[in-house]
């Protein structure tokens, strides 16, 4: 279990009190994956500060699954335009963010929980030469600092998992989105069939919380008056990711030790491992969902 520090607080009033999110916070935190662990993989590929460009950059910030790839398909599912004014939920480091808006002239607004990754995000998006057209917001994504109808598209990528309540997240985002503006993400689901011990788990091992099934996602969009375009089954794509993902951050083995601790790596890694060992069971599936506002 990745315990909460004693006496750890969320101190900004603004952000959330749910003890569930400010887990969440903590988790990604001491994430493996780092501002600081991507500029040291440009450097050692002799790559100095001044030199790198978004197209340096995604080659190490894209940490979702699938990589830039799975940004293509996100942005060819929602037909992404220069005119776009994107909403990036959950956004951490923010490379999807920025390669939107490198690739298509977009600008993008991510918003992100967690005031390190909102920091990092930040620092490399200066780096690469788009503060321009991308920028970053610490907040709750179960109350959007947004007013109505601000954004053409929201996304998301294997965020919502974190976040509890999402009949209220999906109603929120259906707010700030304008008339017929798109919302396209991807999540982890479940096929109906997750113990409540596995589910504990996830959340103490993942921060995982009320992890949804395909209909329930079907059901909110729904109720929030978003119609439904298409859902992608994703489960033996990310079943692959996955395990590649799960040696990936057990390369970074030195590097995490050293920052963290012994102790941190190991419990990551065992609660990884159970992640992983859900999906190859069959137990956890994805999915990347496209829904629209009616005109």
């Amino acid at each position: 279990m990745l315990d909460t520090p004693k006496g750890y607080r969320n101190q900004d009033p603004r952000m959330p009190t749910d003890p569930r999110l400010q887990a969440v916070e903590h988790f990604y935190d001491f994430h493996p994956i780092s501002a600081r662990q991507i500029f040291d993989a440009v450097a050692a590929r002799g790559i100095a500060r001044e030199q790198i460009t978004e197209e340096v950059l995604q080659l190490h910030d894209q940490d979702h699954y699938g990589g830039t790839a799975a940004v293509d398909r996100l942005m060819a599912q929602a037909q992404v335009v220069a005119a776009d004014q994107v909403l990036d939920l959950c956004s951490g480091l923010g490379g999807p963010a920025r390669y939107l808006a490198w690739k298509t002239g977009c600008r993008v607004t991510g918003l992100d929980l967690t005031a390190s990754r909102v920091e990092g995000a930040t620092e490399l998006t200066r780096a690469a030469g788009l503060s321009d057209r991308v920028h970053f917001e610490q907040g709750n994504a179960l109350a959007l600092p947004f007013a109505d109808a601000s954004f053409t598209l929201a996304i998301s990528q294997e965020a919502f998992a974190h976040i509890p309540d999402k009949p209220r997240l999906v109603a929120g985002i259906a707010r700030v989105l304008r008339p017929d503006g798109r919302l396209v993400f991807s999540d982890i689901l479940h096929r109906g069939a997750l113990a409540a011990d596995d589910a504990r788990r996830l959340f103490d091992g993942m921060r995982f919380s009320e992890i949804a099934t395909e209909v329930d996602y079907r059901r909110w969009l729904r109720d929030a008056g978003l119609s439904m375009v298409q859902v992608i089954d994703l489960s033996d794509e990310w079943t692959r990711i996955l395990v590649e993902r799960h040696a990936m951050y057990r390369s970074l083995q030195a590097q995490t030790v050293a920052r963290l601790g012994q102790a941190h790596f190991d419990r990551y890694d065992q609660a990884y491992e159970h992640f992983v060992g859900l999906y190859r069971s069959g137990v956890l599936t994805g999915a990347l969902f496209h829904a629209q506002h009616p005109a």
